[in-house]
Order: structure tokens, then C-alpha cells, then sequence
């Protein structure tokens, strides 16, 4: 009877430490040089892009985008170069408000990149609006 407790409070621990590692916590939202960033890599696990996840850093001074880099991804690079060139300026200078709003154009041949990176900006700023 004791062997079986002690396998149903493990099993109980094991799913406890399993949800808490699927659920965003501090590690999305950091100070860096006076700048609140927040990373994108667990809040949108679930986004991809054409070929992988597009996780972002997205950098907010004043209330206001600063800019957004792209962290490590396994997307095209010839794409996701011109993804990273064309889109992730587009936020900069926005306060969060406006930019968790904007509709801003995706690249053209990199669309589900793009598309991908768009809906890491909007989370990501949603999570800071919430948490701020």
C-alpha cells in the first residue's frame, strides 16, 4: 500500500514540475540597460513559421518600442533575412498600445515567417501589458 502512494505523489510531482515548465514565467520578462525585454522563445512555442519557431526579444523603454531582434530559428535564412530587414522595424517607436494594434505588411516570399513574427510581436506585447 505505501509502494503505491509513494508512486501517486511522484506521478502527482512529476505532472506539477511538467505544467509549471509549459507555462511562461520571469523568464520572459527581463531588464536590460534600464530597457524591459521581453522573449518571445516560451510564450509562443506554439508559433511557427515555415519551418520553425521565430522567437523574438522585443525591447520597450517609456512605454514605447525600442526594437525587436530575432533570436536563433531554423527558418530560411535568405527569408528571414529580408524578414528581419523589412518587418521587425516596423514596431519601433510605437507605444505598446498602438503597436499591440497595428497591422503592419508582411514580406512577400516570406509570408509564414512573417505572419509568425507578427503574432510573436502581439503576444509578447500582450504579456507585458498584463504583467507591466
Amino acid at each position: 500500500m505505501r509502494k503505491n502512494s509513494f508512486y501517486r505523489l511522484l506521478a502527482a510531482a512529476s505532472f506539477v514540475v511538467v505544467m509549471a515548465s509549459a507555462m511562461p514565467g520571469d523568464e520572459v520578462i527581463s531588464k536590460e540597460n534600464g530597457q524591459t525585454v521581453i522573449n518571445t522563445t516560451s510564450l509562443t512555442s506554439d508559433v511557427k513559421g515555415y519551418l520553425s519557431n521565430t522567437p523574438l526579444k522585443i525591447y520597450i523603454s517609456g512605454n514605447k518600442i525600442q526594437k525587436i531582434e530575432a533570436l536563433p530559428n531554423k527558418e530560411t535564412p535568405k527569408y528571414f533575412f529580408k524578414v528581419k530587414k523589412q518587418l521587425l522595424n516596423q514596431w519601433d517607436g510605437m507605444t505598446v498600445s498602438k503597436a499591440v494594434k497595428a497591422e503592419v505588411d508582411g514580406v512577400t516570399g516570406a509570408t509564414m515567417s512573417s505572419d509568425a513574427v507578427k503574432t510573436n510581436v502581439k503576444r509578447g506585447l500582450e504579456y507585458f501589458k498584463k504583467h507591466k
